[in-house]
């Protein structure tokens, strides 16, 4: 029997994105609200009631509130896939980066309550868990990270303004240093001191780099630039999503690279100092948004990953 899924807030960029993943996709039933329907809680309600899965594409209020009717259904309710900031730091919610740790994919796949990692989050807990976990990176430190993101990540009124003749080329924002996702990135990256976080956006649509600078000689064991790179291979070598570039990269990063894929790149920059400088590469409206999501569905209910199946189609 189709495991039934629901899509709480299906036509957001996000909603939209998992929608058109989930094509193809076997073992499945997508339930689906009219325009008019997605504005009555009565007929959430019932769309809730009737799915294995509800996938919560909605503002954290919003999001709060869809978690409150579901947890009124009570044990028959279904398990929950959010994909707002909401939940991403709460007890009782498993976090949807099942490369990011041991053990990581087994939680989510047993879990009631998944939150799907943020875009940024994505890159830079990828960047900076690895090495904590290595002993390479103090959780004390002091961590700045850069980030470019398309202006598709950035909700409506920053879609517009982009989409407008004459939008910004280039700004940047969250200058008040209080950036939702840094909550995310200390509890997932496992650091202890709030990271320095300076977001921006460029004028294209989708795609994102997340920058770390480090001083090498100011970690623990200064590791080399080599070694890190190492930690990165070690940590990422078996996924299908994540590859760690093998050796010290120093060409030119094009953040559109990975555009309409799920996956991310890891890359070293070094040179002869003792400066290195980490990168992160993925599109933010897939492995940062609707793929980080089917990846998620996918273990939940117990599915063969999406991604593999097209990879055997590809080479068959």
């Amino acid at each position: 029997m189709a495991a039934k899924i629901f899509i709480d807030g299906e036509a957001g960029t996000t909603g939209l994105g998992i929608r058109e993943r989930l094509k193809g996709v076997g073992g499945i039933a997508l339930i689906s609200l009219g325009a008019a329907e997605r504005k009555e809680d009565a007929a959430r309600l019932q769309a809730m009631r009737a799915a294995d899965l509800v996938v919560l594409c909605l503002p954290d209020d919003a999001a709060r509130q869809a978690v409150a009717m579901v947890e009124s259904l009570g044990e028959a309710g279904p398990r929950l896939l959010d994909a707002s900031t909401a939940h991403r730091v709460s007890r009782g919610w498993s976090y949807g980066f099942p490369e990011i740790g041991a053990g990581q994919l087994a939680e989510i796949a047993q879990s009631r309550r998944v939150s799907n990692p943020g875009c940024y989050a994505t890159g830079a807990v990828a960047l900076i868990r690895p090495l904590i976990d290595a002993g390479m990176l103090n959780p004390e430190s002091d961590v700045t990270i850069n980030a470019v993101s398309g202006y598709s990540g950035g909700g409506k009124v920053m879609i517009a303004a982009h989409e407008a003749k004459g939008g910004p080329a280039f700004e940047l924002y969250s200058l008040a240093l209080t950036h939702k996702h840094v909550p995310e990135i200390m509890r997932h990256g496992g650091l202890e001191r709030r990271p320095l976080f300076v977001p921006s956006v460029g004028h294209f649509r989708q795609g994102m780099l997340v920058s770390i600078p480090l001083f090498l000689d100011r970690l623990p064991g200064q590791p080399s630039a080599y070694e890190i790179t190492e930690a990165y291979q070690e940590r990422f070598n078996k996924s299908l999503r994540i590859r760690a570039y093998p050796g010290i990269f120093a060409g030119d990063l094009d953040p559109e690279g990975l555009n309409d894929t799920d996956r991310m790149e890891i890359f070293v920059c070094a040179g002869q100092s003792d400066q290195a400088v980490l990168i992160a590469r993925l599109d933010n409206l897939g492995k940062g948004a609707s793929g980080a999501a089917v990846q998620n569905i996918a273990l939940m209910l117990g599915l063969p990953d999406p991604l593999a199946s097209k990879l055997e189609l590809a080479s068959a």
